[in-house]
């Protein structure tokens, strides 16, 4: 049972209040450094924009379906998968529809973080090891960034091409999975994961 009402600490503050405050507004800050570096796609700009727009990419279409896949299981990393590619494919559709080409980019959306979800819980099996944690995440990674990479590469308006886009696609990702590893083993000591007799 949880705690009553009247049973208020300082970690509930801290935790509950303040921490995501924090990140409220660090995301802010992110969002508006554009305007402090100077906009435009030039210089510290243009870097800062890349940025955000990779972390943005590596958190819905990467992060949520490997935690969701590792700490729970297969199907919960595939269906979180679909619905974070499909809500980022609906957020670049319009700008890419105009051209030509863009279908298998909007497709790869999807299925990456699906393949990639599903993939980290069919292989790590509720395992609360991290080391087993981490390869299923860094495999699942690795597989979903060459699918993404393989499927942008049959679009005519791809502009990431070569060893070096590979690189860009698919190091990224694995980087990620290590986080996500590290996040998942965190979750297991304080029992957030699925348990062994809820099924696969």
């Amino acid at each position: 049972m949880g705690p009553d009402w009247k049973e208020w600490g300082r970690g509930d503050v801290l935790y509950g209040i303040v921490a995501p405050l924090l990140v409220v507004l660090l995301i802010v800050g992110i969002s508006q450094l554009s305007r402090v570096v100077g906009g435009g796609f030039e210089g510290l700009g243009g870097l800062v924009f890349g940025l955000t727009m990779e972390l943005q990419e590596l958190l819905l279409i990467a992060a949520i379906p490997l935690t969701l896949g590792l700490v729970w299981n297969r199907w919960a990393g595939g269906a979180s998968g679909f619905l974070m590619g499909m809500f980022y494919m609906f957020y670049w559709a319009d700008t890419l529809r105009s051209f030509s080409g863009s279908g298998p980019v909007l497709l790869a959306y999807i299925l990456s973080p699906m393949l990639m979800g599903y993939i980290a819980g069919a292989l790590n099996k509720h395992s609360e090891n991290f080391k087993r944690i981490l390869i299923s995440g860094v495999v699942a990674a690795t597989v979903g960034g060459i699918t993404l990479f393989g499927i942008d590469q049959l679009s005519s308006m791809n502009v990431v091409l070569g060893i070096e886009g590979f690189l860009l696609t698919v190091l990224p990702r694995m980087l990620v999975a290590v986080v996500i590893a590290v996040i998942a083993k965190v979750f297991t000591w304080y029992g957030v994961t699925m348990h062994k007799n809820h099924g696969t």
